[in-house]
């Protein structure tokens, strides 16, 4: 996994997992590698995964069987899909219908290409 410099580490991380959620790579109560495991596949530190996991166990996404490991959780899409959507339409979407009036594209074209 390649990282940008410009994000925390632990934040691509979860992105790439909550990706992989959406995409139905990980399905619900599917079990995950765990910290070392995952470390050692991505090449990075385990406390920054286990930093990754408590994030996304805060949120929701992950839930923890003590001694067995950590499972995506049966609402776990549903939880990533609200939280992206949001992330969508607070910061990307703007950027994009600034860029839009910028170059004079009328958002009507939008709906045109397919």
């Amino acid at each position: 996994m390649e990282f940008d410099n410009n994000k925390p580490i632990y934040l691509q991380i979860c992105d790439r997992l909550c990706e992989r959620i959406l995409s139905g790579e990980l399905a619900p109560e599917s079990r995950i590698p765990s910290v070392r495991e995952f470390g050692a596949d991505i090449g990075v530190n385990p406390n920054t995964v286990m930093r990754t996991y408590e994030k996304l166990t805060a949120d929701g996404v992950l839930y923890n069987k003590r001694g067995i490991g950590y499972f995506i959780s049966p609402e776990a899409r549903s939880i990533v899909l609200e939280n992206e959507r949001k992330t969508f339409m607070e910061t990307e979407l703007p950027a994009i219908l600034r860029r839009m009036k910028l170059l004079g594209i009328d958002p009507d074209v939008l709906r045109q290409t397919k």
